[in-house]
């Protein structure tokens, strides 16, 4: 995060020649193997990637594959992005870190998020309540349990009393990011965690959202220089340009049609809610084609990621230039194949 703590000219704020790392999100879609991850995870630790975030939605569970690649890898970085706090309890979560950052050597990162009700209600059966007081609960008796204490707490969601790691807590626990979308997530992220992982936001919407991770900053009473932003950005990079363009294309209109009410808020929030309800309204009546089509090119180079190598490149820097942005996590459309993530990797590697 910036250490620049004023809001002048947010419209002003990019193009400042900030160079954020490069790291990479590994693809939602599932692949044909553990091992086949594990093998794009090396690939992007060949090609310069400072860290490989593997999500958690409905296909291999992060945690088991990140213990691959663990064994796989000797120097990449390594996280989820983002792992569920209702579908574990927090003090597992903590054990969870522990051990991932013993099997890797020291180079996890935490990362958590509440997902949604559509798939916490619909698919692991919890209600989902307090989605930013929930996370909260969770930070902090994962810190507890990391820092090798006595879990003691009292909340609103969790009364714990006893638990203590049997093993030596790791010499450095890893690190905490929580994901936000709303202005009042982003604060809390800035308030209580390590970093903050954005997802979905235009250039825009960025500025507004790191103004609120600020704002958290500093009613933490926290120095900027402890909370790391990490923008995960959909990316596809081909010589067939317009291929790219409509896989990315694809894969945001899914999101904002089919993933429930956040993402097509989200984008509303950003002043495009005539674009947000047309791709639903399409999606959810079986007009994908007129769904896709809803997203213009600007909309599109204002996203995401999408093109030729030479402009996919362009489109990045861009990104990596705005003020705020430490991180770019480099992921991929769902339904790109694997010749196609390669390509992408290799065309958006940090060397090039």
């Amino acid at each position: 995060m910036s250490h620049d703590s004023t809001e002048e000219g947010a419209a002003d704020a990019r193009a400042t020649g900030f160079d954020a790392d490069r790291e990479i999100h590994l693809p939602v879609a599932a692949q044909e193997s553990v091992g086949a991850i594990v093998e794009i995870a090396q690939r992007a630790e060949r090609a310069g990637y400072e860290r490989a975030w593997m999500p958690e939605t409905w296909g291999r569970d992060a945690i088991t594959v990140l213990a691959s690649i663990a064994h796989g890898t000797s120097e990449i970085g390594l996280g989820t992005s983002i792992a569920p706090v209702y579908s574990r309890s927090p003090t597992l979560v903590g054990q969870t870190a522990a051990t991932l950052q013993e099997v890797s050597e020291g180079r996890f990162r935490l990362g958590l998020g509440p997902s949604g009700p559509a798939v916490i209600e619909n698919w692991h059966g919890v209600e989902f309540g307090n989605p930013l007081r929930r996370t909260r609960e969770y930070v902090d008796i994962t810190r507890q349990v990391l820092a090798g204490e006595r879990v003691t707490y009292d909340g609103e969601y969790f009364e714990l009393e006893g638990f203590r790691l049997r093993s030596d807590p790791p010499e450095r626990p890893p690190e905490i990011d929580v994901t936000g979308m709303g202005p009042k997530a982003v604060e809390l992220a800035g308030r209580f965690a390590d970093g903050w992982h954005a997802i979905l936001l235009t250039h825009d919407g960025f500025d507004e959202r790191i103004a609120d991770l600020r704002r958290g900053v500093e009613l933490g009473n926290r120095d900027p220089a402890d909370v790391r932003s990490t923008w995960a950005l959909t990316c596809c990079a081909l010589e067939d340009g317009e291929r790219a363009r409509r896989l990315v294309r694809g894969h945001l209109a899914f999101y904002v049609g089919a993933m429930g009410d956040y993402y097509r808020e989200s984008l509303a929030r950003q002043g495009h809610a005539e674009t947000a309800e047309a791709i639903t309204e399409h999606w959810q009546s079986g007009e994908r084609e007129a769904a896709v089509a809803a997203i213009s090119d600007e909309l599109l180079d204002d996203l995401a990621v999408a093109g030729t190598p030479d402009r996919a490149r362009k489109l990045l820097s861009e990104f990596g230039a705005i003020e705020g942005v430490d991180a770019l996590a480099v992921s991929f459309p769902r339904e790109a194949g694997s010749e196609e993530i390669e390509a992408t990797i290799d065309a958006l590697a940090p060397e090039t």
